[in-house]
C-alpha cells in the first residue's frame, strides 16, 4: 500500500506535466497508452514467470528497480531535462516491471488465505490500496506540483525503495510447488495458461466484457486532464477533485464488493457495475459542471471497485492453484491489450469531436460490456457450484 500511494502520486502528475509539456491531445494520449503497450509485449512471459519464481523476491525486486527509475526521472523534472519522450520512456518502463510484480502478487495471495476466503482478502486489499492511493495521495498532487514538477515523483520512488525494504524484510518461507515436468518450457507454459482461460466460458465472456471496458476506460483516463483543465476550465485542483472522488468511490465500492456479490452471484455483480459505469460516464460526458464530474467519479469508482474485486476473485477461484499466474496473465494481457487502443481512440476523439468525447465513447464501450455479459448471467449457480466446491475441497483437505 505504501508503493501505492506514490503509484497514485506519479500517475495524477504524468498527465498534468505532459499538459504542461504539449497542447496535442493525441500526445498527452500517448503517455498513458505507452504505460498499457508492455502488458501485450510482456504480461504473458510475467504470468509464467511469476509461476515459477520465488514470489515475494520478485516482488520486493521490481519495487527497488522502479524506485531507481522514478528517482532517476525526478532528477531530469528537476533539472528541466522533462520532455513528453522521456515521460513515455517512463511510462513504458515501469508497466513493464509491473507485468511480473502483478502477476505474481495475484498468485501469492491464494496460497496465503484460504480460498473461501479470497473475495474478503481482496476486498480488504483493493480498498487498503485505494485509501493509501486515492484519498491520501491525490489532494497532494497540486500541492506538489505547485511546490516543485519533480516532488511527485521523487515522492513515488521514496515509497518503491520503502515497500521493497518491508517486502524484503519477510521471513515466511515461499509457498511450496509441485516441481514442473522435465523439459517444460516457457512457451508450453504460458500455452497451458491460454488454454485454461480459453476453455472456461464465464472467464472468456468477463476477458471479452474487460477488454471493451479497458478500451473505454484507456480513453477516458488518457484525456482527463484535458477534459477537467479545458473543457470544464476546472484547472488542476479540479483534476485533483475528480481523481479524490474516484477513490472516494472506489473506497466505497470496497466495503460493497463482497455484500452484492453475497446477493446477487459474482457475474451478476460485474454486470450490475457496468450498467452503472455506463450511466456515470454519459453523466461525465455530457453535462458541463464539475458537480456532473465529481458525482460520475464517485459512481464510476465504486463500481471499479466492485468490478475489481469479483472479477479477480472469480479468476482465482476458477485457475487451478499451480496456475494462477499465467492465467492472470493470460487474462490480462488479454483484456488489457484494449487500453492502449482506447488511449489513442481518446486522443483521436477529443481531437476531431471534441474533449468530452472520449467520456461520451468510453459510455458506449461500457455499453457493450454489458451485452458481452448478458450470456453468461444464467451462470450464476455453475460459479457458485465451482466456488462451493473449492471451498469443500480446501476444507476437507
Amino acid at each position: 500500500m505504501i508503493s501505492r500511494f506514490g503509484d497514485a502520486l506519479r500517475a495524477s502528475a504524468l498527465p498534468l506535466l505532459a499538459v504542461r509539456l504539449t497542447d496535442d491531445p493525441f500526445l498527452v494520449a500517448s503517455v498513458s497508452a505507452c504505460g498499457y503497450v508492455p502488458w501485450l509485449l510482456f504480461g504473458l512471459l510475467g504470468g509464467a514467470l511469476a509461476d515459477r519464481v520465488d514470489q515475494r523476491r520478485a516482488m520486493w525486486l521490481v519495487d527497488t528497480v522502479r524506485g531507481l527509475l522514478v528517482a532517476g526521472f525526478a532528477l531530469a523534472v528537476g533539472l528541466g531535462h522533462a520532455g513528453v519522450p522521456l515521460l513515455i520512456a517512463l511510462a513504458f518502463s515501469l508497466t513493464a516491471l509491473q507485468t511480473l510484480f502483478d502477476n505474481a502478487a495475484t498468485a501469492l495471495l491464494p496460497s496465503l488465505v484460504q480460498r473461501a476466503a479470497l473475495g474478503s482478502a481482496n476486498a480488504r486489499l483493493m480498498t487498503g490500496q485505494q485509501v493509501a492511493g486515492g484519498l491520501l495521495a491525490g489532494p497532494f498532487v497540486p500541492l506538489l506540483l505547485a511546490a516543485g514538477a519533480f516532488l511527485p515523483f521523487a515522492a513515488d520512488a521514496g515509497t518503491y525503495l520503502v515497500a521493497a525494504a518491508l517486502v524484503a524484510s519477510l521471513r515466511r518461507p515461499p509457498p511450496g510447488r509441485a516441481p514442473r515436468p522435465a523439459g517444460s518450457t516457457l512457451r508450453a507454459e504460458i500455452g497451458a495458461g491460454l488454454r485454461v482461460l480459453g476453455r472456461d466460458r464465464v472467464l472468456r465472456a468477463v476477458c471479452a466484457a474487460t477488454l471493451l471496458c479497458n478500451i473505454g476506460m484507456g480513453a477516458l483516463i488518457a484525456t482527463l486532464a484535458l477534459h477537467v483543465t479545458r473543457w470544464l476550465d476546472a484547472g488542476d485542483a479540479g483534476y485533483a477533485a475528480a481523481m479524490t472522488a474516484y477513490s472516494a468511490g472506489a473506497l466505497a465500492g470496497g466495503f460493497l464488493a463482497q455484500r452484492i456479490a453475497a446477493r446477487t452471484g459474482r457475474v451478476r455483480a460485474l454486470l450490475l457495475g457496468c450498467a452503472v459505469q455506463t450511466a456515470a460516464l454519459l453523466l461525465i460526458g455530457s453535462v458541463r459542471q464539475v458537480s456532473a464530474l465529481v458525482a460520475g467519479m464517485v459512481l464510476l469508482g465504486a463500481m471499479t471497485m466492485v468490478w475489481n474485486v469479483n472479477q479477480v476473485t472469480l479468476m482465482q477461484h476458477r485457475s487451478p492453484e499451480a496456475m494462477t499466474g499465467r492465467v492472470s496473465s493470460a487474462f490480462r494481457t488479454a483484456s488489457t491489450s484494449g487500453a492502449p487502443l482506447g488511449a489513442f481512440l481518446g486522443g483521436a476523439a477529443a481531437g476531431l469531436a471534441g474533449l468530452n468525447a472520449p467520456a461520451l465513447l468510453a459510455a458506449v464501450l461500457f455499453g457493450a460490456a454489458v451485452v458481452a455479459l448478458i450470456p453468461v448471467r444464467g451462470a450464476e449457480r455453475s460459479v457458485a457450484a465451482h466456488e462451493e466446491g473449492v471451498m469443500t475441497a480446501r476444507t476437507g483437505g
